[in-house]
Formats: structure tokens, sequence, C-alpha cells
């Protein structure tokens, strides 16, 4: 990458704060796309030492103005799109807030980046937009399957994106991270879930589904994933997996969970946690063998081992108590 400046949107967050601490690291100019609150909260931005945070450009905004946004552009080599509603529960309750963030926000990203000549967008889709596979490993060939309001907002994202790639040639990548796990990831995901509730000494752990499979990353591949297909030209235009090419159900990931922490769980189905029927992905597996051809890059923590030491990593950073301090276990919030 260049050494111009790299916007990331939706640095506040789980995946997002990494990575902008990543590229500070290497040396690069970061700008900061915040959401604007009157709080004046960073998010996880916050949470990073003062040396870090005095490197970054940091702007509050938010993604679904799209002046706003343009402006926060300006003077940009780069965009990183993370900027996204997320949580697949709560699109069930406001779906509308998903089409004007999800769909809308991508829209003014990839318009100002047209307008203002970027030399690259690099979007963040997910794994949800193929819902339950089909076929496994799941490429980018495979079906997209809105099971969810939040996956049918990403797939509309997805396919305003690349419409700029086929209609004006605006340098777009869609990057598609199946799930992504690490410190700072909100206990609305299964892995953080389970965890916090250990560290606060539960032992009956409430969750939903058991029995789906999900194919985790480590935050740090998915931040490498992110840089990788930033450098190649080859993946303009094209939708790229990231993915750790291990399977695992949500049960045996919280027995694993358990045995790194060396505790003894009880699995309590908490009906609340459950998505109805058919909103439940049940099967993720991807194949990451398009994003390795293209950049070489493989996930520092795939396999079962590689997934037992990024869960030792996150679980070693949730048990510190001033971590801790920023969730609240055992309670479900959508």
């Amino acid at each position: 990458m260049s050494n111009n400046t790299i916007l990331v949107t939706g640095a506040d967050g789980f995946i997002g704060s990494h990575l902008v601490e990543k590229l500070l690291h290497e040396g690069k100019n970061v700008r900061a796309f915040c959401l604007y609150n009157s709080f004046g909260s960073l998010g996880w931005i916050d949470s990073l030492s003062e040396s870090v945070r005095s490197e970054l450009n940091i702007v509050l905004g938010d993604i679904r103005d799209p002046v706003c946004i343009r402006e926060a552009m300006r003077g940009c080599d780069q965009v990183f799109h993370l900027a996204a509603l997320i949580a697949i529960p709560y699109s069930y309750i406001a779906p509308q807030s998903y089409v004007e963030t999800n769909i809308c926000g991508t829209l003014n990203v990839v318009q100002a980046a047209r307008d203002l000549g970027l030399s690259r967008v690099i979007h963040t889709s997910t794994s949800e937009t193929y819902g339950t596979a089909q076929f496994v490993p799941i490429t980018e060939n495979h079906p997209q399957v809105g099971q969810s309001p939040y996956a049918a907002s990403k797939i509309g994202a997805d396919q305003i994106a690349l419409s700029y790639w086929r209609s004006f040639e605006t340098p777009v990548t869609v990057l598609r991270p199946f799930n992504t796990y690490g410190p700072r990831q909100s206990a609305r995901a299964v892995i953080p879930t389970i965890i916090t509730q250990i560290t606060a000494g539960q032992r009956q752990i409430r969750l939903g589904a058991l029995s789906p499979t999900r194919d985790f990353n480590f935050v740090t591949d998915t931040c490498a994933a992110f840089q990788a297909i930033a450098d190649c030209d080859e993946a303009l235009g094209e939708v790229v997996n990231a993915a750790s090419n291990f399977e695992i159900s949500i049960g045996e990931t919280a027995e694993l969970i358990g045995k790194v922490m060396n505790v003894d769980l009880e699995l309590i189905t908490d009906e609340q946690r459950l998505r109805p029927q058919g909103s439940e992905v049940n099967r993720l597996f991807g194949d990451n063998s398009r994003l390795r051809q293209l950049t070489h890059w493989k996930p520092l923590y795939g396999g079962r081992d590689g997934f037992r030491a990024g869960l030792a990593k996150t679980a070693e950073w949730f048990s510190d108590p001033d971590n801790l301090a920023f969730y609240s276990p055992g309670t479900y919030a959508v």
C-alpha cells in the first residue's frame, strides 16, 4: 500500500480498531471515521494507547450522510469500508436502519470514491450473505441467500459496491470474512458470550442453538486479509472470501473454550437467543483458495490447533478485569 492517507470507516468497532492499530504499527497514515455521538466516545479507539491515538486523524460522523463521508474521504488514497450495523437479532427489530446504514452508507462511500478518484475501496461483506451452505467448502460462487434482514442488507451493499466497478470502473474489491473473533468483540457474538460468562464465575452457560457450524477467523488474520487484498490489482471487481477452512459447531466451540479456560461447563438453551427457524444459518465452512492464490495470505490461526490458540488469546484478554469491565456477562442484549 502507498504511504498516502488511508480512511477506515467503522474504526471505532471491533475489527476496525484492530485494523487501525495494525496499519499505524506499520507506519501508515490513517484517518479513523467513527460514529458521531454526544459523548465524544471513539468506541474501541478509546482503549488504544495514547501513543497510538496521537498518530490518528480522527473524524466523527455518520456513514448515512453523503456530505459527511465525502469530506472524510477527501485527500485519502484508499478506504477500508467496515462501518455497518451487524447485530443479527436487532435487524429483526429495526430492518430499515440496516438498509440505511449498510446499503445507503455503502452507496455514499463508493460514490464519493468515484468522485474523488480514490485508488482503492475495500468493502467489507460477511459470510452471512451465503445463508446455510448449499455446498462446502463455500466458494465465492455460492448463491447468496438473505436469511435475516442483516444478511439481505449486506447482499445489497455488496452489489452496490460491485455495480460501481462494473458501471464506472471504481476500483472496488469485496472482502467477505467468515466469523471473526478476538479481543474487543461484542458479547452479542457467541465466543465473547461464552468467555464473559465463564470469567464472571458462571458454569451454566446460556446460549442459542448449539448445532450450527461456523468457520472462525482470529481478528489478526482478518486484518491481514484486508491488507493483502488492498495490494492486489487482480482482486479489483472481485469478491474474495477470508476463511480459515476449519469448521466447528457452536456446541463444540463452547466445549473447547471450557478446556482452554480449564472449567467444566453446562450448556443451557436460552430461548431468547434462538433465531427464527428459517433465519438460522446452520452451516458455514469457507473456501479461502482465491485469497491465497491472489495474495499468498494464509491464516496463522487456522485449523483446530490455531483456533485453540486464538481462543486462548481471546480468553486471556477478557480475563483482565479492566477489559471485562466493558461487558455485562450473562446479560442478553439484542
